[in-house]
């Protein structure tokens, strides 16, 4: 994603470079362009620094109840056997059950607390 947006940001300042240095245009238009495009390419590279930011702070609750095996695998510190035990023990009234009924140590769920959810 940054090699992405890094490329973007290169291909718009050669775009800059190469309009800025038209021979039909007074300085001034010249100035005035390369102030609107540079005003545009710093809007952009915000945008988009805030989508990556956004998409790496993003996490997405599982649900123990209606998860599948690879969706509870997926979560920090839980594997495969792991996720067997949780479906195993379904269906959950809280999170906190994983604990109390030995599916997981209070370490391991501390890992995966605000990342999981319970639905009936």
């Amino acid at each position: 994603m940054r090699l992405r947006s890094s490329a973007l940001i290169v291909i718009t300042l050669a775009f800059i470079a190469l309009t800025a240095c038209s021979p039909n245009q007074s300085p001034d238009e010249i100035r005035e362009r390369t102030a609107r495009d540079t005003a545009t390419l710093k809007r952009d590279t915000k945008a988009v620094a805030e989508g990556i930011k956004e998409g790496l702070t993003q996490k997405k609750a599982v649900d123990l109840n209606h998860s599948s095996r690879g969706e509870l695998a997926d979560l920090p510190g839980i594997g495969s056997h792991q996720a067997d035990r949780i479906i195993a023990e379904r269906p959950y009234a809280n999170s906190h059950q994983l604990v109390t009924r030995h599916v997981l140590s209070e370490e391991e769920y501390g890992r995966i607390q605000d990342r999981v959810t319970v639905t009936r």
